[in-house]
């Protein structure tokens, strides 16, 4: 009887043992799986490979300027950024962000509105639950005349309505400032720099 519950101690405790490597290994893995890419002036990170392209940012007076857009939807979320060329619009740094603020929130209630700071970058950070009811953490910042505007989107159709991964994007950004400087139309014509693995 003893040797028959120690026998079974045994197989219950070699069976917890695996079940903590496979858990671990699995948080590990997702852990890995999201990568740091580095770009002139700003760094974030990503789950799958990004997707970047030359596009378009309309300011609330109508103004049409250069932008460029990095962007990656994985399983029911949207992880986007979009770093607009300002430096020909007569704006200060206040009315590009509040412009912004009141563009974004057409789309939904606003839940939270708060500064937010970056490497010494000072800027405004929001929740917002959209009419489709998607939520999504968003961040903008004014730097250099460009603005920059991440944004974490957790769609309806992910399978977890309240995963922090929105957040966890938004919160990644980081500003390079050795490099933040570069002139805006000869970096959009340049690829993005070399891929960094943040785990490094």
């Amino acid at each position: 009887m003893a040797r028959t519950v120690t026998s079974a101690i045994r197989l219950f405790a070699a069976a917890a043992a695996c079940a903590a490597a496979l858990l671990s290994s699995a948080i590990s893995a997702e852990a890995q799986s999201w990568r740091e890419y580095r770009y002139s002036g700003f760094a974030i990170r990503f789950p799958v490979e990004p997707t970047v392209e030359n596009g378009t940012y309309t300011t609330a007076e109508g103004a049409v300027v250069d932008a460029r857009i990095y962007s990656a939807e994985q399983e029911g979320a949207l992880y986007k950024v979009t770093v607009a060329d300002l430096s020909r619009v007569h704006q200060s740094e206040a009315q590009a962000i509040g412009e912004a603020v009141g563009g974004l929130s057409e789309n939904g209630d606003v839940v939270v509105d708060i500064a937010h700071r970056v490497n010494g970058v000072l800027g405004r950070q929001l929740s917002i639950v959209s009419h489709d009811g998607s939520r999504s953490t968003i961040a903008l910042f004014y730097r250099n005349r460009r603005l920059y505007l991440v944004e974490g989107t957790i769609l309806p159709t992910h399978d977890d309505p309240m995963s922090p991964d929105g957040a966890r994007f938004q919160q990644s950004l980081r500003f390079i400032i050795p490099n933040a400087r570069v002139d805006f139309p000869s970096d959009l014509r340049r690829g993005p720099l070399n891929f960094i693995d943040g785990t490094r």
